[in-house]
């Protein structure tokens, strides 16, 4: 698999406060073939949201979306960019990634790795160019750490909605031996997600397909026993109402890519839906919730 074209690329980034993060990193997705986030300063809780794509393409997309992420947030962010060398974007994603020791049970290996992964846990191999869902992110190791602690349940059907590289649809297969659905919105991210279920020899229990939230084929599979959904807390609380018509009496639904600041939002709009926070968990910045709604798992 090759997810990065061999033509020119360029870094684009913004810097904005803890609140409009979401909106910005929506935005540049919209453009970009992997976006990531970090404190440009943490005291003032400034974080630089920064997207990597061809240069010059989706122009006109990204700027719609930029526009709408100011007049949603009130927050206006000047775009920056800077050229960035193909090969030198895949040597550094490369150097920063390498094996992933998450939980008690999971080691996530990037392909470029040749020395014997750590003995006693599932491994997970994911393709070193994509540089989302590596399990270097807290929300994914938040989702894998949640996965361990629920996985008496023993849950039979499993949706990863929003999957991007896959990695959790994948994780659940292997720990639970159950089939997994795995949907996302982006046809790239389905296209990386069914390469990397390939490279793990997953085809057959592992399904991937395009899908916007809770439209076919997501919603076809319900009740689910186990619910992830690591996205964005403003879609999370949209689908919340979706989410809990869909789970299973019992099941659960685990939900990341959440800062401190929207834990309070998130779990307000579950609440109202009928569901039942269960724990949570803290990666650095990053939380996950664990919600179930009521009765038993059949």
């Amino acid at each position: 698999m090759n997810p990065i074209p061999p033509t020119g690329l360029e870094t684009v980034w913004v810097e904005v406060p803890e609140d409009a993060l979401d909106a910005y990193e929506a935005a540049l997705g919209t453009a970009c073939r992997t976006v990531g986030f970090f404190f440009a300063d943490e005291a003032a809780r400034i974080w630089r949201v920064e997207g990597v794509k061809e240069t010059g393409a989706g122009e006109a997309t990204l700027t719609g979306a930029l526009a709408l992420a100011a007049l949603v947030t009130g927050v206006e962010a000047p775009l920056q960019r800077a050229p960035t060398e193909v090969g030198g974007w895949l040597a550094r994603t490369l150097s920063t990634f390498p094996e992933q020791l998450v939980g008690r049970r999971f080691a996530v290996r990037g392909t470029h790795l040749t020395d014997s992964p750590a003995p006693g846990r599932i491994v997970l191999l994911l393709d070193a160019g994509v540089a989302f869902g590596s399990g270097e992110h807290g929300s994914t190791r938040g989702c894998l750490r949640a996965l361990e602690r629920v996985a008496y349940r023993r849950p039979r059907r499993i949706l990863d909605l929003g999957c991007g590289s896959g990695i959790l649809a994948m994780a659940a297969a292997v720990l639970l031996h159950r089939p997994a659905l795995a949907t996302d919105i982006d046809r790239w991210s389905v296209q990386v997600a069914r390469e990397n279920i390939k490279l793990n020899r997953l085809a057959r229990r592992v399904r991937c397909a395009q899908a916007a939230g809770w439209q076919p084929p997501a919603r076809a599979g319900a009740p689910y026993d186990l619910v992830f959904a690591n996205i964005l807390a403003r879609p999370l609380c949209r689908m919340a109402r979706d989410l809990a018509a869909n789970l299973a009496p019992g099941g659960t639904a685990i939900l990341a890519g959440l800062l401190d600041t929207q834990i309070r939002m998130v779990l307000a709009a579950h609440r109202s839906a009928g569901l039942r926070l269960d724990f949570t968990l803290q990666e650095g910045a990053w939380t996950t919730l664990v919600l179930r709604r009521a009765g038993h798992i059949r």
